[in-house]
């Protein structure tokens, strides 16, 4: 208590109001949140106002959203040292996923089930693959003999809750090639998988939230807690927002460009609603902090492979479009693929530069296919 009223003291000097708004932060990273909210209205604007050309109103709301992907990033940093990896992971994924969220409800509205469904599953393999990716590249070559080290039990859990979510894809697909009598149940199968894949994973939660809390940074706290909970969730929401009215921008360029619907949702509407774990985990792995970098990166492919995607299936009872389990055969690869390479690569808490020049590879390769479908 004593060093929370200091730091307000100190707040109250350097910002001449009462309590100290923005206690800890620099004249940069203020005229940073400043440009943010800045890009994030005018990104609002164009994206309801009439007459503005659709190349404006894109430039706008990528601006906006690489600037909360940075706030996410910055905030999410500062909360560590409090919480340590498994809390802010935890936190972080559940904000940084509000876009897939969006995305997929609105595109179940829309009656765009094929941009829903590959919506989630791009997120998962965007962030196993391609995220994760990166994040030991940079981690390891931050590292000083070449090796990103981090702790075996979250790889492993996510492992095992993305391949139990994979099960009842893989069985789907059997029944559908097969037209047993379970394929005219693919609705009925899927809410009830739903509802247990739920139940695992909060019975993974709960322990994993309760466990030590790891490493923390010895540093003593530049930005106060308050305050980097509240911008953290404060970018989380916007990113939300600015993602949907990202991809509403880029639907003209879709048709333009003729790109298939599987492509877009698979790889431009993931990557665009994922832009905060890709900011987050880099910056952390760029910061040597690497046990956070996967904790963040890791967290999201739970939380979107055994939370949001059930839970999607179950909200989309209420929709005018169904979303299930049921996926196209070569999809149903790419995730029991990722789901393989992923725990054999990080399962053992070590990455080298090459495994993670390797995920990416995996989504470069899973892209182009993704980019011939119709």
């Amino acid at each position: 208590m004593l060093l929370r009223a200091s730091v307000l003291t100190r707040g109250h000097r350097d910002d001449g109001s009462v309590g100290g708004t923005l206690t800890g932060l620099t004249r940069l990273e203020r005229a940073a949140l400043i440009a943010i909210a800045i890009a994030t209205v005018v990104a609002g604007l164009t994206r309801y106002a009439s007459g503005v050309p659709n190349g404006v109103a894109f430039a706008v709301a990528t601006i906006a959203l690489v600037g909360l992907a940075w706030l996410v990033s910055f905030a999410v940093e500062h909360v560590g040292q409090s919480f340590g990896p498994a809390v802010t992971g935890v936190m972080q994924a559940t904000l940084g996923n509000l876009p897939e969220f969006f995305v997929v409800l609105f595109a179940l509205e829309a009656g765009q089930l094929v941009i829903a469904q590959t919506a989630i599953l791009g997120s998962i393999l965007v962030n196993a693959l391609l995220v994760l990716g990166i994040v030991i590249v940079v981690g390891a070559r931050r590292a000083p003999d070449g090796v990103m080290r981090f702790g075996v039990r979250l790889p492993n859990d996510t492992a095992t809750l993305l391949l139990i979510s994979t099960l009842i894809i893989i069985l789907i697909g059997l029944a559908d090639s097969a037209h047993d009598p379970a394929s005219h149940h693919v609705r009925a199968i899927s809410v009830i998988g739903a509802v247990a894949i739920l139940v695992v994973y909060v019975s993974w939660l709960i322990p994993y939230l309760r466990s030590p809390p790891g490493a923390t940074s010895n540093e003593s706290a530049r930005v106060a807690l308050a305050l980097a909970v509240g911008l953290l969730v404060v970018a989380g929401v916007g990113s939300a927002f600015v993602s949907d009215w990202f991809v509403h921008a880029l639907q003209p360029a879709i048709r333009t460009l003729h790109i298939s619907k599987s492509f877009a949702g698979l790889v431009i509407v993931a990557i665009a609603g994922n832009g905060v774990e890709h900011a987050v985990g880099i910056a952390l792995a760029h910061r040597d902090q690497a046990e956070l970098a996967i904790s963040v990166v890791k967290n999201s492919v739970a939380q979107i492979a055994a939370f949001l995607y059930p839970a999607m299936v179950i909200i989309s009872l209420l929709l005018s479009t169904r979303l299930t389990f049921s996926l196209a055969p070569v999809y149903i690869g790419a995730l029991a693929g990722t789901a393989i390479i992923v725990w054999q690569i990080t399962g053992d808490g070590e990455a080298t530069l090459f495994e993670g020049v390797a995920l990416v590879a995996a989504f470069v390769i899973l892209a182009t296919v993704a980019a011939y479908e119709n």
